[in-house]
């Protein structure tokens, strides 16, 4: 069971070694899905199979360079999410926001999945 938080908590840094699976990134966010494609939004600046490694890196400074808030927590860990903005291998900027989970065992924090910020647009 999922218990989510109304409002923001405190930022925090996520650990510079926060896990980020490289099969998550080839085989779910870049190739495209029939329900909840991300492939799509991320194409829009040009990330693609053939530089997934641009993404990983991207990634991984979004949580240097950002802060992240928890957003609630479930049986597993707490869930935070991170916003950040990249500029693609086009040049073209998005906006994202990424969800990130601190597992209860063993203490990891891992990448979930990310979606367009579409606050950011407001």
């Amino acid at each position: 069971m999922t218990v989510w938080r109304a409002a923001y908590s405190t930022p925090v840094k996520l650990p510079n070694d926060s896990v980020i699976p490289q099969d998550k990134i080839r085989r779910y966010l870049l190739l495209p899905q029939l329900e909840d494609d991300k492939s799509k939004f991320l194409a829009l600046a040009r990330y693609t199979l053939a530089n997934w490694e641009r993404l990983e890196k991207d990634l991984q400074a979004a949580i240097q360079l950002n802060e992240a808030y928890e957003v609630g927590s479930n049986s597993y860990g707490a869930v935070y999410e991170l916003k950040a903005k990249w500029t693609g291998p086009n040049g073209k900027q998005i906006s994202v926001l990424t969800i990130w989970i601190r597992l209860n065992t063993p203490g990891k924090t891992n990448f979930v999945t990310l979606y367009p910020n579409k606050e950011e647009k407001k």
